[in-house]
């Protein structure tokens, strides 16, 4: 028998038929790798990206375990956007259609709470919905988690992005604890290694891309004069084009004039260092973590704890006089299974120090030629993303669902339009795709959110 077969795996007859019906012949890596622990009845973390087929692994897993004559809610799956809610309904509904009487309820915001309540109150087995509107259905009491058995946490590192930290937790409480629990990211930041660890119990791990190893971070060093440093970064830059780059210096001041002057050549660039307030270094990481601004220029001790994914260089503006700290500087890059590059500039007083580091590594540093790196021409390329700041956070009971639904629902803004939302006590952020950017900030402007309204600014 073919392992890769459906019919390999322990399903019903009636699955195994409309498996074959829909052309679902053989199994994806995802699906192979995480089916069997699935319907073992295991918790697992897979890291999956969009079109691996991962749906059909947790949808064949959840509807596997479904008891139909139990009308209560069974299966919960969390989505980050209404639209991959959608779509994830969708195609649980055509997974289920040989087995009768299954009902799949969809709730996400935007759209009114009271035909979704009524749903609610004549029973369904699964669930479908973002995190803010299952919780204001759980917390209404329209939304009995009491029966639970399969919790499933889709794109959750685009969820954490998105600040639904606080509502998947509280979802969490709510559900018994005896449950399976499965985790589906495209990523694995230390933020999903420590939600599984607090919703997951044993997780089997399944991953279908490569590991991080030493070969995923490219290393090149530029010998330059001190006062040829800046110009270096910004050939640099034009000649790597980077969506994101950190750049490290050893003071405060080098850092701030430096990012100074990367703005004066046209680069969306911030300061990071020790004599910023806390609001400030709050606006500054969330622009950076959002993509919003491109390049960010940090001391050692202020970057401490920075943990930004898909990072794809670092520049040593200077060399740390600690090759562990080089180590650990370049180390933000190359992470997730993605290829980084770090790229140190080194002067002649420099060269003792380049030196110890090879020693530590191991292995001589590529040198490059700083002529070989065209002049920067033209105006760099505009980050992807706005950050919109309103002017109300977590003491005004704002959540990332209350923003969501406003921009998606009176808003019309496309759910894949909106990036990561980030809260706090008196002020939210939310990243908007550049070309949406106007139209959001009308939206959230000229309409309430969550009851009342709230002076909301482009951060330029």
């Amino acid at each position: 028998m073919n392992p890769k077969a459906f019919n390999a795996l322990h399903l019903k007859p009636s699955m195994i038929k409309n498996l074959t019906s829909l052309g679902y012949l053989e199994m994806t890596p995802i699906q192979a790798g995480s089916l069997p622990p699935i319907l073992a009845g295991k918790d697992v973390i897979a890291k999956a990206k969009t079109g691996s087929g991962k749906t059909a692994a947790f949808g064949i897993g959840l509807l596997s375990d479904l008891e139909v004559s139990d009308l209560r809610v069974q299966a919960l799956v969390l989505c980050p956007t209404r639209e991959l809610a959608d779509q994830v309904g969708k195609e649980l509904r055509r997974l289920a259609r040989c087995t009768e009487n299954i009902k799949i309820l969809s709730l996400c915001g935007g759209v009114p709470t009271a035909p979704q309540r009524v749903s609610l109150e004549h029973g369904a087995h699964v669930v479908v919905g973002t995190p803010g509107r299952l919780l204001d259905h759980q917390r209404r009491g329209t939304l009995d988690l009491s029966a639970l058995r399969t919790l499933v946490l889709d794109e959750a590192d685009r969820m954490l992005d998105m600040g639904f930290q606080d509502d998947i937790s509280a979802l969490v409480a709510a559900a018994p604890s005896k449950r399976q629990t499965l985790l589906f990211s495209a990523t694995y930041p230390d933020s999903i290694v420590a939600m599984s660890e607090a919703v997951q119990h044993a997780p089997v791990e399944v991953s279908v891309d490569e590991s991080h190893d030493e070969e995923s971070i490219e290393q090149l060093c530029y010998q330059v004069e001190p006062e040829q440093r800046d110009e270096a970064v910004a050939r640099i830059m034009g000649q790597y084009r980077p969506e994101a780059a950190l750049i490290f210096c050893n003071t405060k001041l080098e850092c701030q004039q430096l990012a100074d002057q990367l703005v004066g050549r046209g680069f969306a660039a911030l300061a990071l260092h020790g004599d910023l307030e806390q609001r400030e270094r709050d606006q500054v990481l969330v622009r950076f973590s959002n993509r919003s601004v491109a390049v960010l220029v940090a001391t050692d001790v202020a970057a401490r704890g920075l943990d930004i994914k898909e990072l794809p260089l670092v520049i040593n503006y200077e060399l740390s006089r600690n090759p562990e700290v080089h180590t650990h500087r370049i180390g933000r890059t190359g992470r997730c299974g993605e290829k980084g590059i770090a790229i140190s500039l080194v002067t002649p007083r420099e060269n003792r120090l380049i030196r110890l580091i090879e020693e530590q590594q191991g292995g001589a540093i590529a040198r490059g030629e700083l002529d070989s790196l065209p002049l920067l021409a033209g105006k760099p390329p505009l980050p992807a993303m706005v950050t919109l700041a309103i002017d109300g956070g977590r003491k005004n009971k704002l959540r990332p669902g209350d923003i969501l639904g406003a921009l998606t629902g009176e808003g019309g803004i496309a759910g894949s339009e909106v990036g990561r939302i980030d809260l706090f006590d008196q002020q939210s952020y939310v990243a908007i795709m550049r070309q949406s950017a106007a139209a959001a900030l009308a939206a959230l402007g000229n309409n309430r959110i969550k009851g009342r309204f709230f002076r909301v600014r482009s951060i330029r």
